[in-house]
């Protein structure tokens, strides 16, 4: 995989070649600078937003497990050391 400056920058220079060639009409401009991107960002570790919003979700829920349990866990503390 390409450091992400090299990919963007193999982006650019690709996309400044498509968009020199004026002779090309607009929707096949269009579809090969698509394409273009869709195969940068294949190269690239993304995840839909749909994913991401649900490891958010996912991640709050664990959050606030894991508050519960500290909290839990500080009470039983708490009453191991006043019966001590």
């Amino acid at each position: 995989m390409l450091p992400p400056k090299a990919l963007f920058d193999a982006i650019s220079s690709q996309a400044a070649r498509l968009i020199g060639e004026t002779s090309l009409p607009p929707a096949e401009l269009e579809s090969r600078l698509k394409a273009l991107l869709q195969s940068a960002f294949s190269k690239l570790d993304l995840v839909s937003r749909d994913e991401f919003d649900s490891q958010m979700v996912v991640l709050a829920r664990t959050r606030a497990r894991l508050e519960a349990l500290e909290a839990r866990v500080a009470e039983l503390e708490a009453q191991r050391t006043e019966q001590a």
